[in-house]
């Protein structure tokens, strides 16, 4: 039987506060692993930290800004101490501050975009992989990217930018680190009911508008991206790097 148990690993999560994050979070602990659960502020982690728990799982909260390199270095510093390893790393934590055409962006929300959504993945995935490498017992990383990754969304070029590099340095980090048996893929969720997205969703002509694109005609729910991340982070897909999952409803198709 294909196994999806992830018993005994230890998976770090950020943006666990809520939405994507949080429905993953809760998963990942659901079929057996220690989740460290990674937000800008610890207190809106609780919540999900005693959900779990409730639930007999395995859960932690720290802190970390993905904007700030030495705020990454000092969160593995805390994994690398307390316990050792790393076997699951989901990068979901974004940001979006900038809704409108990207010839009128302010630079200040083009530069916490980028630090936010690119450059913090990419030295979380840096950290990650030097820690997993040091056990020789390899690991699974997933990179929360969008469907606007692939098809830019109106009046979100700058994020959807962002997004479409985080493709990219999923396909990069996953060719260079195969040997190590470390896996390297991305998610790609369409639209979404959470708080990152509510501004949309309450806008009925923007919301009506997306939901005819979709060939299953409604938004998802996060539940429906966790399945998607399970089977990434699990042994049914240790043949499966350098690809992108999309959740959509059929938007990409």
């Amino acid at each position: 039987m294909i196994s999806f148990s992830l018993e005994n690993k230890v998976a770090l999560i950020t943006g666990a506060s809520r939405g994507i994050g949080e429905a993953i979070a809760v998963t990942l602990a659901d079929y057996g692993a220690a989740c460290i659960l990674v937000s800008r502020k610890i207190d809106a982690l609780q919540e999900v930290q005693q959900k779990i728990e409730q639930k007999g799982g395995k859960a932690e909260s720290m802190s970390c800004n993905m904007g700030y390199s030495d705020q990454i270095e000092n969160l593995f510093a805390q994994v690398r101490e307390k316990y050792g390893r790393l076997d699951i790393l989901v990068n979901n934590a974004a940001t979006n501050p900038y809704f409108g055409e990207m010839a009128n962006a302010p630079e200040s929300a083009f530069t916490k975009t980028v630090e936010v959504n690119l450059k913090g993945p990419f030295f979380m995935i840096q950290n990650a992989a030097r820690l997993m490498a040091e056990n020789n017992s390899g690991g699974a990383i997933v990179n929360v990217s969008s469907i606007n990754g692939v098809s830019p969304a109106p009046m979100q070029g700058i994020y959807s930018m962002t997004k479409a590099g985080m493709i990219s340095m999923t396909k990069g980090y996953a060719k260079e680190l195969a040997p190590k048996n470390i896996r390297v893929n991305a998610l790609l969720p369409g639209f979404t009911q959470t708080k990152f997205s509510s501004a949309l969703m309450e806008n009925k002509e923007f919301y009506d508008m997306v939901i005819d694109r979709i060939p299953m005609h409604r938004h998802a729910t996060p539940e429906e991206m966790a399945g998607a991340v399970l089977y990434l982070v699990s042994d049914a897909a240790s043949f499966t790097t350098g690809e992108t999952i999309a959740c959509d409803g059929g938007a990409l198709a």
